[in-house]
């Protein structure tokens, strides 16, 4: 009899199996495909790679900006592609090593729910073993949604259509990339391609790019995107897939445009379907497992965190919830909080994010005051960006007493917003902000000077 079985080797699932392990818990994790899950094997950590090789690119051919002349600059996508393969392979370790010290049994296989035995616990099947446990955590991630769009099944068949996860393996810089998504992964592989030398148009069916992020930051992100020779269909609905072309319909045209490879990234689905969870009577509602904020589904003792739960679907969100679960599960008072959980596009520039929009203030009927400034405001991001023209927003309670939220379009966008989050999260009051000391010159003081802009 286990203490913990877990049915997924994401974040969500081996974070959950590593603090489970280490408070002296019995845990088997069991994964079907790669310890690492999607974040660590095909998303969060590969794209990441290749973006900074990108940049690196970037710089190098673009240096004269910055008196830096170098000649005969190009990028070898093989080598890019061999270097991130290095990078996963050390992290992958380097969580294998984490789970054996914390005394976690790893099983590789599909894992299969048969129900409860007589006294209550759980079953599950790996291949011919089945295991027993009195908790079980859901981990099972998501999955990349593929639309019923005439040619997609075929064009997948035969590589000229990629999701994800073939994307990051492609050695080789097409001509043209079509990506069907305007949302984070459409971008940031948008981003890249474009960098390194692809024509790029991004087809996506609001009006406008990058989902629920602020309107203004999305705005001017595609107006960087725009310089750099990216184009963009918007409102546009994608109605077949051929061999180099890609058809569209806007504003009542159909349209097409060539596509030596398509990108699908029109957002990913909880996977909750085909290992056995409806024997445990477990609510699913909407394609997503039902949770409370301690991670409890319905039926007694389990626990469901990550995207499988469709609250967030960011690696770092799931680790929260993994570490509230096995709380839970220990006795611990603990919840998950979601109002401040920062959320990043790592293009070039960085998009930084958290808390409450503009748009989300309105509707919910949050008043709100706002202090909107140039990311010139900092020192160094002005010696670091030529002609940049990022901005921050950060977004007051309508008295000007707390941060509810804050906005970065530039460099170092992704290390800024943490410290938001904190400003968020622990409700600091403005005047306190003001008392506190940045290190001069960073970025990060950009917060500084908007919280003493505030009137």
């Amino acid at each position: 009899m286990l203490d913990l079985l877990v049915l997924g080797g994401g974040p969500a699932g081996y974070l959950a199996a590593e603090r489970a392990g280490h408070a002296g818990l019995s845990v088997v994790l069991v994964e079907k495909r790669a310890v690492g899950g999607v974040c660590l094997n095909e998303g969060c950590i590969p794209s990441k790679t290749l973006l900074h090789s990108a940049k690196v690119f970037e710089y190098a051919a673009h240096g004269e900006k910055y008196g830096v002349t170098a000649e005969g600059v190009r990028l070898d996508p093989k080598a890019v592609i061999d270097r991130k393969n290095k990078v996963v392979r050390n992290l992958v370790a380097g969580v294998k090593s984490t789970l054996k010290s914390c005394h976690v049994t790893v099983r590789e296989g599909q894992g299969t729910i048969l129900g409860r035995a007589a006294g209550g616990a759980v079953r599950v099947q790996v291949g011919d073993e089945v295991l027993e446990a009195a908790r079980l955590l859901v981990a099972t991630g998501s999955e990349a949604v593929v639309p019923p769009i005439p040619g997609v099944k075929e064009g997948l068949a035969s590589g000229h259509v990629l999701t994800n996860r073939e994307i990051l393996d492609l050695a080789e810089i097409p001509g043209s990339l079509v990506v069907v998504g305007g949302g984070v992964i459409g971008l940031e592989m948008a981003s890249y391609f474009n960098s390194v030398g692809s024509k790029v148009t991004v087809v996506e069916m609001l009006d406008h790019i990058a989902g629920a992020t602020d309107l203004e930051i999305s705005a001017l992100l595609q107006k960087n995107y725009a310089r750099k020779g990216v184009e963009f269909r918007l409102g546009a609905k994608v109605t077949g897939v051929a061999p180099g072309t890609v058809s569209f319909e806007a504003d009542g045209k159909a349209e097409t445009i060539p596509a030596d490879r398509v990108l699908l990234s029109i957002g990913r689905r909880p996977v909750t379907a085909g290992f056995g969870l409806e024997t445990l009577g477990v609510l699913v509602e909407r394609g997503r497992i039902v949770t409370d904020a301690r991670g409890r589904t319905n039926a007694a003792g389990v626990w469901a965190t990550g995207d499988v739960n469709g609250q967030w679907m960011l690696a770092h969100a799931a680790y929260r919830e993994s570490e509230v679960a096995v709380s839970d599960m220990l006795g611990k008072k603990d919840r998950v909080r979601y109002a401040a959980v920062p959320s990043v596009i790592y293009t070039n520039p960085e998009v930084g994010a958290v808390g409450e929009t503009e748009e989300s203030c309105r509707e919910k009927g949050i008043a709100y005051r706002k202090v909107v400034l140039p990311m010139n405001f900092s020192g160094r991001y002005m010696a670091e960006n030529e002609r940049g023209d990022g901005i921050c927003k950060m977004l007051f309670d309508a008295a000007g007493q707390r941060v509810i939220g804050c906005h970065v379009l530039g460099s170092y966008a992704s290390e800024i917003v943490m410290t938001a989050a904190i400003l968020v999260e622990t409700e600091m009051r403005v005047q306190d902000i003001r008392e506190l000391v940045f290190p001069h010159p960073s970025v990060v003081e950009i917060l500084r000077e908007a919280v003493h802009q505030l009137d």
